[in-house]
């Protein structure tokens, strides 16, 4: 049976038209589909239609091509799969942008590659430019020691470079970063974060975490054009692998999204984040939680617990097997969350952390429950990014305290692959927790991490569902009690997502009245192996109700 969205409520405003359109004039009409709604009204359609941006029918072909007119846009899906559009709970959508013009480090598969290849990206730039970013990867090394300043220093004697590890939790520099940054033997790191040092006691050029940042101080800041172009390869990548929204966890500028915007240039619709300390910047004007359009939004604070797995900097009850003298770090932030977020909750903000390590996740829950306690109950929506490394206990917590589990099953696959050197099996039980979180009744939101991991939501649920590490190690599935269903994961990634960010009605499944973001893939996903759903590619992206990205020859 047809669902449509009464005229009535178009006529009021609910929905606004352009001057020229007329109520029963569709502007998109998509029929001959396999359209699975995540409505549990109506979850399967062969067809909807558009006005303006919401949908306003779903149903039968029959039923829906009557809005179609001369002016309407007809999609015809030829049997294939559509889905809402997917919403990435995660993302660092700026450095997602920049990080695609820049040194690509994350399969050089040798310490001799990896110099390489920095080597040749300095040879193309002028001197004195700073190389950042490239996402290296010791694990993929054999033996696989850190890199070190000596490895650069070589084939970068006219650029600063400070390239960061995927996680973006530690960092390699060479000689002359470390010389602009004024960091030395006699350099001593600060309480959240660590100076890696060679025998001699020489900085070696890795810096973790808090210890970063006096590089970070250093480093150029890229210009209004620089970041706007940054943010148009963003959106324009995003748009070609079916993500219609993201919750961007920074650094961002809401200004140069506001620009792209203006410029009718946005491709996907963001949740800009800022730093949990900035809390003032929104309440002192009277900000809440998920400000702004329906495009472009403000009102989330994101702080820092701990660091990463992979930089055994997340922080845990008990001490990593291959680096037995250390729990990981409390990042220096964490002494004021309990402050921080008293004051951003209290003035109807919605915060976020960050929290990989048991103790990490732990401490995170204790200051959401103390300030939910001391400012009473409301919709608040807490999350926590990542949940990397659970017990049964705190899993129950998250149930109980409503928190949601912002996670990324990507780094599962990834991190799979070595875990087990740094962590004991009791600990790895516990990690992305996917099926013990929701069988527990705890809230879900799926996201990728990008630019830490790969944006592509495909590679996001084959990691949800089948769970096999990368090196592939582990074929059936590494920790399979965590695998969940497909269903789940697309739900998790859509209207559990929508939910994270206030947004669950207007976004996130197919309804009549809620925005028209969809998208039309390859394969149907729910009818093949599920390791090849990687292999699916968006073929028809639509956002806001226009068509964002097409296929060649699709």
């Amino acid at each position: 049976m047809v669902r449509i969205l009464p005229w009535i409520a178009v006529l009021a405003g609910a929905i606004p038209l352009p001057a020229t359109a007329a109520p029963a004039c569709a502007n998109l009409v998509v029929v001959d589909a396999d359209i699975r709604t995540l409505d549990a009204n109506q979850p399967r359609a062969t067809a909807l239609a558009v006005v303006a941006n919401r949908i306003v029918a779903v149903g039968s072909d029959a039923e829906v091509r009557p809005l179609a007119c001369a002016s309407t846009r007809v999609v015809r899906g030829n049997g294939r799969l559509v889905l809402p559009g997917f919403n990435d709970s995660h993302v660092h959508f700026m450095s997602g942008g920049q990080g695609r013009s820049s040194v690509d480090l994350r399969d050089a598969d040798s310490p001799q590659e990896f110099a390489a290849r920095i080597g040749a990206f300095a040879s193309r730039l002028p001197k004195g430019a700073w190389i950042l970013l490239g996402n290296w990867d010791h694990e993929r090394w054999s033996p696989n020691d850190l890199p070190t300043r000596q490895l650069i220093d070589p084939v970068t004697p006219d650029h600063p470079v400070f390239v960061q590890r995927l996680d973006g939790h530690m960092g390699v520099a060479n000689s002359l970063a470390l010389r602009l940054a004024g960091i030395s033997r006699d350099s001593v790191a600060p309480p959240g974060g660590e100076i890696v040092r060679d025998a001699d006691g020489e900085p070696t050029g890795v810096l973790k975490d808090d210890a970063m940042n006096p590089v970070f101080a250093v480093v150029p800041q890229p210009s209004f054009e620089e970041n706007l172009a940054f943010a148009q390869a963003a959106t324009d990548y995003a748009a070609s692998l079916g993500v219609t929204s993201v919750q961007d966890m920074g650094p961002n500028d809401p200004g140069v999204y506001q620009e792209l915007l203006r410029q009718g240039r946005l491709k996907t619709r963001i949740y800009a984040v800022s730093p949990l300390a900035d809390h003032a910047r929104w309440t002192t004007p009277g900000i809440r939680a998920a400000f702004g359009s329906a495009m472009l939004r403000v009102g989330g604070l994101k702080g820092f617990v701990d660091g990463s797995l992979g930089s055994t900097t997340a922080w845990f009850d008990a001490p990593y097997l291959d680096q037995p003298h250390t729990h990981g770090l409390a990042l220096e932030e964490f002494a004021s969350h309990p402050a921080h977020v008293a004051a951003a909750d209290g003035a109807g903000l919605q915060v976020a952390i960050h929290a990989i390590g048991d103790r990490a996740n732990e401490e995170a829950l204790k200051v959401y429950e103390q300030v939910a306690r001391a400012n009473g109950p409301r919709d608040r929506r807490f999350r926590i990014e990542h949940a990397q490394h659970l017990n049964a206990g705190l899993i129950r917590r998250f149930a109980a305290q409503d928190v949601i589990a912002s996670m990324q099953p990507y780094h599962a696959i990834d991190d799979g692959r070595w875990a087990h050197k740094r962590l004991d099996p009791a600990r790895l039980a516990g990690t992305y927790a996917f099926r013990s979180l929701l069988d527990a009744g705890a809230r879900l939101a799926l996201g990728t991490d990008w630019e830490v991991a790969p944006l592509d939501p495909m590679q996001t649920l084959y990691a949800a569902v089948v769970r096999e590490t990368l090196d592939g190690m582990n074929p059936g599935g590494w920790y399979p009690e965590q695998k969940i269903g497909l269903d789940d994961a697309v739900r998790a990634y859509t209207v559990g997502s929508a939910y994270a960010e206030f947004q669950e009605r207007d976004k996130g499944a197919l309804v009549p009245g809620m925005l028209a973001d969809f998208v039309v893939w390859s394969q149907d996903i729910f009818d093949v192996d599920p390791r090849t759903i990687p292999d699916t590619r968006a073929l028809l992206t639509v956002v806001d109700g226009r068509v964002v990205y097409e296929a060649d020859g699709r």
